[in-house]
């Protein structure tokens, strides 16, 4: 169930809106006249959130450079970088 507060709990429970998003990982939607108009993460979801979007988006990118033939072997990609490293016969 989401959590729905009003703005004015911004000013006046600051502190436990921000104790709720760290404890349970969960949004808070803040509301302006009775409509939405804000959502409170704490700093650790946001992170977790970008880095999936990221995520997401450079396997998309991947994917379409295999679709365009934009790819490499694994094997031609391992041989580069045991040269490049000098760590090949290990």
């Amino acid at each position: 169930m989401p959590v729905i507060r009003p703005s004015s709990d911004l000013r006046n429970k600051y502190n436990e809106i921000s104790e709720f998003c760290n404890k349970y990982n969960e949004p808070v939607f803040i509301t302006k006249n009775g409509t939405g108009d804000l959502v409170i993460l704490s700093n650790a979801e946001y992170e977790r959130l970008s880095g999936k979007q990221e995520l997401h988006r450079l396997l998309d990118q991947g994917l379409s450079d295999i679709k365009d033939g934009k790819s490499r072997s694994a094997q031609d990609v391992f041989a580069d970088l045991e040269r490049k490293y000098s760590f090949g016969g290990l």
